[in-house]
């Protein structure tokens, strides 16, 4: 699940392994293995735990001077590989990402391919930046991660100006049909502080919405801000988003890192529009982090979740809680 951390953490632990690469025009290698074993439990109803692969991914990024200040590169993405399960590996390794684009300090970055989407890596931050996130709350945008174009401005002063579509032709069964659904994006950053604005027109076929409690199908657009500030050890954000008919969304999140170890408390509430009752439903997260070293760390976390009654799937039962513990070797 997790996509943050471990890409920061990869990013900073191929730096030298990059530069080699480059020097010799070779791709460079990454990759991970993630574990976790995680209990869940709902009031009322099931109460199961299992060990669980938690996203393991390998990868191959190469980039290369096309001209002076301009620079062409690419990313592929594996996973799905279910390293916990021998009899599962075959035939289950899937695609996340791959992409192709060119970047320059004058004119920004354009990439083609399959990617996070400009709205989830501008807005949707907590939830992705859990290993497991069993229960926590993420939006619902549903401009999809394929076929996409996104375009990133260099820095003007701090802010940034980004924009995305996604390419949907007759024959694209998923999107439902020709479509062609975008998403725009705003960040401004100085010093400490971050500011961001993103939306999602959401005019792709509404079956990629989930249509969960929390989030029903609706073609209107999302709408989200994420405001964060970060100072020496300690880090705190805030996330809104909302959909009309749909849901509205808050989340805020604070940070504590302590030598080799990172604290993480956050709280996430969603209320549903448009549905019997307008269903409401939260969860604290709670993780403790900690770097064994430059390749692997360990944690611990949790969710303590209430709403009303239902959200859950058990009549009269609004409570839910999850606990997992897992580990992670990256390279």
């Amino acid at each position: 699940m997790k996509k943050t951390l471990i890409a920061s953490a990869i990013a900073a632990a191929t730096i030298s392994g990059t530069a080699l690469a480059q020097e010799s025009n070779l791709p460079t290698v990454y990759g991970n293995i993630q574990y976790a074993i995680t209990h869940n439990n709902v009031d009322g109803g099931d109460s199961d735990i299992a060990h669980n692969d938690n996203g393991s991914t390998i990868g191959v990024k190469h980039d290369h001077e096309i001209a002076p200040g301009i620079t062409g590169f690419l990313k592929i993405e594996l996973d799905g590989i279910d390293a916990d399960d021998k009899s599962k590996g075959r035939g289950r390794i899937k695609l996340d990402e791959a992409y192709i684009g060119v970047k320059g300090n004058s004119f920004g970055q354009v990439w083609v391919g399959s990617d996070d989407s400009l709205y989830e890596t501008t807005i949707d931050q907590i939830v992705n930046y859990y290993e497991v996130a069993a229960r926590n709350i993420g939006g619902s945008y549903t401009t999809g991660e394929g076929d996409l174009v996104q375009y990133m401005t260099p820095s003007f002063g701090g802010l940034k100006l980004g924009a995305a579509a996604q390419v949907n032709g007759d024959g694209d069964t998923q999107s439902g049909g020709k479509s062609y659904p975008y998403q725009l994006a705003a960040i401004y950053s100085v010093d400490a502080l971050s500011l961001a604005f993103a939306m999602d027109s959401n005019d792709g076929d509404t079956s990629y919405s989930s249509g969960t409690v929390e989030a029903p199908k609706s073609n209107e657009n999302t709408y989200g801000v994420r405001v964060a500030y970060s100072m020496d050890a300690l880090g705190a954000s805030l996330e809104y988003q909302t959909r009309k008919d749909a849901y509205d969304i808050v989340g805020v999140q604070g940070t504590y890192t302590l030598g080799k170890n990172v604290f993480a408390l956050s709280y996430e509430m969603a209320e549903a529009d448009g549905v019997s009752g307008d269903a409401k439903r939260d969860t604290i997260a709670l993780q403790a982090l900690h770097n064994l070293s430059s390749n692997m760390y360990v944690y611990v976390e949790g969710n303590l979740s209430g709403g009303d009654d239902g959200v859950y799937g058990v009549a009269d039962k609004s409570e839910a809680s999850s606990v997992s513990v897992g580990a992670t070797y990256y390279f």
